[in-house]
């Protein structure tokens, strides 16, 4: 952390406020950079574990007491970046996939730019992992497991920007891959791959959720929101169209992305932060007579917004948007905000005290069984991991 960030955070730290109800805990202090957060149950025990890609370890945070233990280290000479870990043969603890090599600026050389692994697990807990390398792209940045038919699963892998392109242009679009999970994953030469779709030259971050028998995804890019499906052997991938500012600026692409649930409504809705590491938050909504996707700008004042979650947190407002920026913004702040809306408009709240997490990236999960969603948050500048508690309803 620099001595100017370390001034600036002191010098603009706020008071303690209590908006939300959650209890703020720290289980890491002293990361490197926490690209990117999952959770999982790694030892089978029934509890969701934390897992996070640091620049050059892979680590496991135990539930309850949430020891660190690092399960994979220098994988590549440059940083890790993101991970993917998901139960996909039923034996209660999860497999993991990371992404490595992380050079965005070369987006061209395989070698040195990029890297996707499977994590083959230890056959006595506490060793270390070893790492399956499979063929990639450039400048890999995004991953998730994802459910492609009954009992088959999918590694899709994201890269940053289409082979070749220069400032997100250039004559390839970025090439998303899904790796088909194969029988014996250790085998390298088993996994076989199938292109999603190739049309966009950046993007940065997507989303899963169920659509029936198998998943589909929401990615987030320069020219388009897209929607991509399993379809036989294939993959479908369609654009959505999208009409409305909101009163607030015009379309400039997309970072993060999520899926925005919608108890008991059949209008679909999505949620997105612009442009890539940009400063506004902006809600989709889906209307039916027109065919198009409603935008709605929400917030204009991030800076480096890097983080997005949408859930259920506090059940007596439906659905929250939780969005999070990792640098001080015009106000000399950054944090995490949650937002609630009522009668179409949206009020943002701190999520614990302001400029005590640089977020880099969150994820939402019951990490106590207390059936209330967590908010769990890496901090970049702050170096920081931290288990925001639900207290809600107590």
């Amino acid at each position: 952390m620099s001595n100017h960030f370390v001034s600036l955070l002191l010098a603009t730290a706020a008071p303690s406020i209590a908006a939300l109800p959650f209890e703020a805990q720290t289980i890491d202090s002293k990361i490197a950079i926490g690209y990117g957060l999952a959770i999982g149950d790694v030892d089978g025990d029934g509890k969701q574990d934390v897992l996070l890609a640091d620049a050059k370890e892979i680590v496991w945070y135990k539930n309850p007491g949430w020891e660190k233990t690092v399960i994979a280290k220098n994988l590549t000479l440059r940083d890790n970046v993101c991970l993917a870990t998901r139960d996909l043969n039923g034996d209660g603890k999860v497999e993991i996939a990371v992404g490595a090599q992380w050079n965005p600026g070369e987006t061209t050389s395989e070698a040195e730019s990029g890297a996707v692994f499977f994590l083959e697990r230890p056959e006595k807990e506490g060793g270390q992992w070893q790492p399956v390398k499979l063929p990639h792209e450039p400048t890999v940045h995004r991953m998730h497991w994802v459910k492609t038919d009954a009992g088959k699963h999918a590694l899709v892998v994201l890269p940053l920007h289409g082979r070749g392109n220069v400032n997100g242009a250039g004559a390839n679009g970025v090439k998303i891959i899904a790796y088909t999970f194969p029988e014996k994953p250790a085998d390298p030469a088993a996994w076989t791959q199938s292109v999603i779709d190739d049309s966009l030259h950046v993007t940065h971050n997507f989303d899963v959720r169920s659509a029936g028998g198998a998943e589909e995804l929401l990615i987030g890019g320069k020219e388009a929101l897209l929607v991509a499906k399993p379809s036989g052997a294939g993959w479908t991938a369609q654009r959505l169209p999208q009409s409305g500012t909101g009163g607030g600026p015009r379309w400039g692409g997309a970072g993060e992305v999520r899926f925005f649930p919608r108890a008991g409504e059949s209008a679909d809705a999505a949620v997105a932060i612009e442009p890539f590491h940009g400063p506004n938050l902006t809600f989709f909504r889906y209307e039916s007579t027109t065919r198009q996707w409603m935008r709605q700008v929400i917030d204009t004042s991030f800076n480096q917004g890097h983080a997005l979650g949408a859930g259920d947190l506090l059940e007596a407002r439906g659905s929250e948007i939780i969005a999070g920026w990792r640098e001080p913004n015009a106000g000399k702040q950054f944090g995490i905000k949650v937002y609630s809306e009522a009668a179409g408009k949206w009020t943002g709240e701190w999520l614990g005290e302001p400029n005590t997490m640089a977020c880099e990236d969150l994820k939402l999960a019951d990490l106590n069984g207390d059936g209330k969603l967590d908010v769990i948050a890496a901090g970049r500048a702050t170096r920081n991991i931290v288990i925001y508690w639900n207290r809600s309803g107590k």
